[in-house]
């Protein structure tokens, strides 16, 4: 099995051959033993619980509802976010997010009437 490198752009879809070989290497890969890597030992049980615990609720939060809304932006900036191809409106969801979480990023603006 060697490396595989392959360049995609943003909102490009990955070519056929592509995601072909990488099937192909995935079921190579899956045939082989387990490696024994002395930097990197088993997990623990309780490590193990924590990371299911952490996977489940990763899960949970990508699940919570959204509220539809029409929002006015400068042709310009939604074509910044449109260039970043599908799924942008959710990228565009965790920048607002991100800034509600942080009050101080939200008093460098002042209130409109």
């Amino acid at each position: 099995m060697g490396t595989m490198e392959s360049t995609i752009r943003v909102g490009q879809k990955i070519p056929k051959e592509v995601l072909e070989l990488a099937r192909q290497q995935v079921k190579e890969a899956r045939k082989l033993p387990p490696v024994d890597d002395p930097e990197c030992p088993p997990a623990s049980p309780e490590a193990l619980a924590e990371f299911a615990a952490m996977a489940r609720e990763i899960r949970k939060n990508k699940r919570k509802p959204r509220v539809v809304v029409a929002v006015r932006l400068e042709p310009e900036a939604l074509a910044t976010y449109k260039a970043l191809g599908t799924g942008y409106t959710s990228i565009m969801a965790d920048i607002l997010n991100y800034v509600a979480d942080n009050p101080e990023i939200l008093s460098a603006f002042e209130p409109r009437a």
